[in-house]
């Protein structure tokens, strides 16, 4: 049982914009034999992170699920950072054009600005909204 602040207001998650909790190389399991080695190891595939987020989104979303989403996000992001909106609002947009644009103009924020961190990689994103 934990008797300190156990990270206090830290965030306990990673990727984190705050760049603290990061995995520990040091907890992982040892490699084990079951018919042959295995471990565990980066998952890397050709799709985007955003590509069936954007799907869903477009093909099987109706128009109004869609609304209702779009709803649900600007009732909980209204109220943050405006970092993190711009931010989120960019994550949105890589996965589909409409939805960027929809949560950027619902929150007010500068679509050109959205478009702009869209384009970034999420270390330059990352970077941009600490500003």
């Amino acid at each position: 049982m934990r008797t300190d602040d156990n990270g206090g207001s830290a965030p306990n998650y990673y990727p984190n914009t705050q760049g603290r909790t990061a995995p520990d190389s040091k907890a992982d399991d040892p490699p084990r034999e079951a018919f042959g080695p295995f471990d565990r190891h980066e998952y890397y595939h050709p799709n985007s992170d955003f590509e069936q987020a954007g799907l869903l989104y477009r093909k099987v979303m109706t128009k109004t699920d869609r609304d209702h989403l779009i709803g649900n996000i600007m009732a909980h992001l209204g109220n943050a950072q405006k970092r993190f909106q711009l931010h989120q609002a960019a994550i949105f947009f890589k996965a589909d054009e409409d939805y960027g644009k929809r949560i950027a103009e619902g929150l007010k924020r500068d679509l050109n600005k959205v478009k702009k961190l869209a384009a970034m990689t999420r270390e330059e994103r990352v970077q941009e909204t600490l500003k």
